[in-house]
């Protein structure tokens, strides 16, 4: 596996990365309807690339495919991270969190799915509150979690 930084050509594959792993990895946690807002078949690129430019971004290439990515604000707001369904397991999302933590130093928040939780659970992060957040009149159970990094 090899993590490097995120390339504005990287865009169209991570769209389709998080929509298949939300709609498979996270179908367990949330009904059909909260996935299909959640992640929409038609993200708009052009707001996701100017997001990965804006947040320090890499992704994790296994082979000729890209098997997972994350992001991470200079204020420490881990945004996105993302493992494709089949490379699950596997280290992959421990290994771009490890890089991602690496960035910042004192507090690090994220808003953690359901599914998610556990795994940031296991790396230190402690839940702040639950939440309910709605999208296109959908609530979506969600954590707000934090992690001081020294």
């Amino acid at each position: 596996m090899v993590i490097r930084e995120y390339q504005t050509l990287d865009g169209k594959e991570l769209r389709e990365l998080f929509y298949h792993t939300v709609h498979t990895v996270n179908a367990k946690d949330y009904t059909k309807e909260q996935l299909d807002v959640w992640a929409e078949r038609q993200a708009d690129l052009e707001q996701w690339n100017q997001s990965f430019q804006e947040h320090y971004s890499i992704v994790a290439v296994e082979g000729d495919m890209i098997a997972g990515f994350g992001d991470i604000d200079k204020n420490g707001y881990l945004d996105r991270l993302f493992v494709h369904a089949d490379f699950l397991r596997k280290g992959i999302g421990t290994a771009i969190c490890d890089r991602l933590e690496q960035k910042i130093k004192g507090k690090i928040l994220t808003h953690a799915s359901i599914t998610a939780r556990p795994f940031f659970e296991e790396r230190g992060y402690k839940v702040i509150k639950e939440q309910k957040v709605e999208r296109s009149g959908v609530l979506l159970t969600n954590f707000v979690m934090e992690k001081e990094i020294n």
